[in-house]
């Protein structure tokens, strides 16, 4: 008997039709929206897309992602229709700090688009409208991750793949460390969801054409790691303790450790109790 993507009815599939009437738009920033029953990962897809000639503005959505990659290399994967796993397609950047910037970018978009949807939606009710970020683009709900940012550079442009953990129950989810909007208490439709980020992404990053200070400051009101002491593993297995004080200019985490300042642009972040 052939598998019917109805057969679960608390996760109905996508329509990429009803996707593409809501967001694709003349002067628009997305131009197509795809949605595919299975890949093994949308920032490869769509790596493979843009050097086929793809143009910006491309989102690819996948229904079950078997081979989806996070921070650091590690998984992410869940049940199919139970999150969100996307990517798209933005337009170069011209300098190291504006590219650095982007993934930091998608992340306001992401708690943005979330906290919004909880107001409009009427679901504040579940902790939705708690999201926060920890640096540099985990969304978080307490202590516990909610969805992921990934960005990859191309010709083309700047991939950003983004996977938010939607339906998920407690027994499907990939580490203890993780969590949902349904366990969270704010079970939302993944649709109008979809198309919140979108839009939130869409008009943030035609924000950050102006200039990099709006989103910093946006970013630093979201981001919970300021402020917290905090514990990083550091891209070269150094582990680096001390204070998370600031976001600087090229979207860097000042971090006050034992023997001074240190700008961080990557690593791993621990919130410390």
């Amino acid at each position: 008997m052939s598998h019917s993507p109805y057969s679960d009815l608390d996760r109905p599939p996508l329509s990429e039709r009803s996707l593409t009437r809501a967001l694709v738009r003349p002067g628009g920033l997305w131009r197509e929206i795809r949605v595919v029953e299975e890949t093994g990962s949308t920032n490869a897809d769509l790596a493979d897309l843009a050097r086929g000639g793809a143009a910006p503005g491309l989102v690819l959505v996948a229904e079950a992602q078997t081979s989806g990659r996070g921070r650091m290399g590690r998984a992410w994967t869940a049940p199919p229709r139970s999150g969100l796993s996307f990517s798209v397609l933005l337009p170069p950047e011209d300098s190291v700090t504006r590219l650095g910037w982007l993934p930091l970018v998608a992340g306001v978009a992401v708690v943005s688009a979330l906290r919004g949807f909880a107001e409009v939606e009427g679901v504040a009710r579940g902790r939705m409208s708690d999201a926060v970020l920890k640096w540099p683009n985990d969304v978080l709900i307490g202590e516990r991750k909610l969805a992921g940012i990934l960005a990859e550079r191309v010709e083309a442009g700047v991939i950003i793949g983004i996977g938010l953990n939607v339906s998920l129950h407690e027994d499907e989810l990939p580490v203890p460390t993780a969590t949902s909007l349904a366990i969270e208490g704010a079970p939302a439709d993944r649709d109008p969801l979809l198309r919140a980020i979108l839009r939130e992404l869409a008009a943030r990053h035609e924000e950050f054409q102006g200039g990099e200070a709006a989103v910093r400051e946006t970013y630093r009101e979201l981001c919970a790691t300021v402020g917290r002491q905090v514990r990083v593993e550091l891209p070269d297995g150094s582990v680096l303790t001390g204070e998370a004080t600031d976001i600087e200019e090229a979207g860097r985490l000042v971090v006050q450790g034992p023997n001074g300042e240190h700008l961080l642009s990557a690593g791993d972040v621990v919130h410390v109790r």
